[in-house]
């Protein structure tokens, strides 16, 4: 019995999408499936003998049984089917990488970019990497970044420091970026002739609640006169910097109008504190009915100490816990401290209650007794007079630095030796042993000369 060939059984869905087929059919016409393609069904083997030339033929090539073949996307839970592509409509090769003849009718595709291109020209997204193979994801090219819409500030404007391009409200932010500037106050530096001073707003402090103020000038008798006015605003009160600020320029602008008119120093001191705690007291003066919506509100406050220094004579102010300390040339001979503490630790030693170490160890050691502003009870101004008889240096300072060097040796210790010479470098170094020691609190200190150098001499 001659051996024969099984008949392909007659298609009458598409393999590929189901859709009915008629007889004839080579493509279906709904998704263009080649049923000239269609493999033979799965397990099915002939039981004939081969004979004759159907013997003699090659078989497939073992490759063709492992043919990946496409499948169809699923549909979606929607129900939805997903959009289907015409297998005209992809190019392709063979199993043999050859390219597919083009179909009659169809326009040619266009070409692909070659192998290696790093960007589709129609989606600009990437479809390969470097290192070969598929990427995990296909991340987007960045946007080119928009150019920031500002115009040119007018003169004067501060602009901010971060973007160099917003200017900076009266809060101290920046209206484009919002960048929090540094306030102008937070470190200053002024050397003012033969005298200096340095303020910082230390490590812990959000902003600086001390102000300085120095200057010099001359006496009637031309004799020069070296002014410096540290002032320390006291937290617990309200607007402390402005308080600070203010008794400060108040006390300055005094003595730098009494003394060349030929004012005693020591009056003219007195009379620079007095001025300052009207300038703080002036601070809290508020619109009718205010105090009543705020009961617990704190006036303005702060403290000062200031110096003045002649070619004889120099003088100290002080109300507060401020200090002024000084310090000899020669180093042989006892530094001293000038000023006594409005505090309660000095009030304790002072009433032989406690000892100067035991009533600073206590934790009220620094609740002051005395300061400047509204809420004061009864301004005491202190000022005392020496005539050193040798020269040396003054250091006038808040709380912010001699926490770290309290006893007049341990200012002597870290004040370097050519303090006259180099005033400027000196503040440095004591506002630096400061914010070495931790900084806790801010640090203002000016360092003055004895006796006020005749080069030094001049209108401020």
């Amino acid at each position: 019995m001659m051996s024969q060939m099984p008949q392909p059984t007659a298609l009458s869905r598409c393999p590929n999408c189901e859709e009915p087929l008629e007889s004839g059919d080579r493509f279906c016409g709904a998704c263009g499936y080649d049923l000239s393609a269609v493999p033979p069904r799965p397990g099915d083997s002939p039981t004939l003998t081969l004979s004759g030339a159907l013997a003699s033929a090659q078989p497939p090539p073992p490759e063709a049984a492992s043919v990946d073949w496409p499948h169809a996307p699923e549909t979606s839970t929607s129900g939805t089917p997903a959009p289907v592509h015409l297998a005209t409509d992809l190019p392709g090769t063979d199993s043999g990488e050859t390219a597919l003849p083009a179909v009659p009718g169809r326009p040619p595709m266009p070409d692909l970019p070659p192998t290696g291109s790093r960007v589709s020209p129609a989606t600009g997204v990437r479809f390969d990497r470097a290192g070969g193979g598929e990427p995990d994801e296909y991340p987007l090219q960045a946007p080119v970044p928009r150019a920031a819409e500002t115009s040119t500030p007018p003169a004067g404007t501060k602009v901010c420091v971060a973007c160099r391009a917003g200017r900076v409200d009266l809060d101290g932010y920046c209206e484009n970026c919002g960048h929090a500037q540094p306030r102008e106050r937070d470190h200053m530096e002024d050397e003012v002739g033969p005298l200096a001073a340095v303020t910082d707003r230390g490590l812990r402090h959000h902003r600086n609640e001390d102000a300085y103020a120095i200057s010099h000038t001359t006496l009637p008798d031309r004799a020069p006169a070296l002014v410096a006015i540290v002032c320390d605003g006291v937290s617990s009160a309200t607007r402390p910097d402005e308080a600070s600020l203010a008794a400060s320029r108040a006390a300055g602008n005094l003595l730098m109008t009494a003394l060349p008119q030929g004012t005693h120093p020591q009056q003219a001191m007195h009379d620079a504190i007095i001025a300052a705690s009207h300038a703080v007291n002036a601070l809290a003066e508020e619109p009718a009915g205010a105090r009543e919506h705020s009961p617990h509100h704190n006036s303005p406050a702060c403290t000062l100490v200031g110096s003045i220094v002649t070619p004889t004579l120099l003088v100290v102010g002080w109300v507060g816990d401020s200090r002024a300390y000084w310090v000899p040339l020669d180093r042989s001979t006892a530094p001293a401290r000038l000023t006594e503490d409005d505090s309660w630790a000095a009030q304790m030693v002072a009433a032989g209650l406690m000892n100067e170490a035991e009533a600073y160890a206590d934790e009220r050691a620094h609740a002051i007794t005395g300061w400047l502003g509204a809420d004061a009870y009864e301004l005491e101004p202190h000022t005392a007079s020496f005539k050193p008889d040798r020269p040396g240096v003054v250091v006038v300072c808040t709380d912010g630095l001699w926490n770290y060097a309290e006893s007049a040796d341990e200012m002597a210790e870290i004040l370097p030796p050519d303090a006259v010479s180099r005033p400027l470098h000196a503040a440095r170094v004591l506002v630096g042993h400061a914010l070495d020691g931790g900084g806790h609190d801010n640090v203002t200190v000016a360092v003055v000369p004895f006796p006020a150098p005749s080069q030094g001499a001049g209108s401020a």
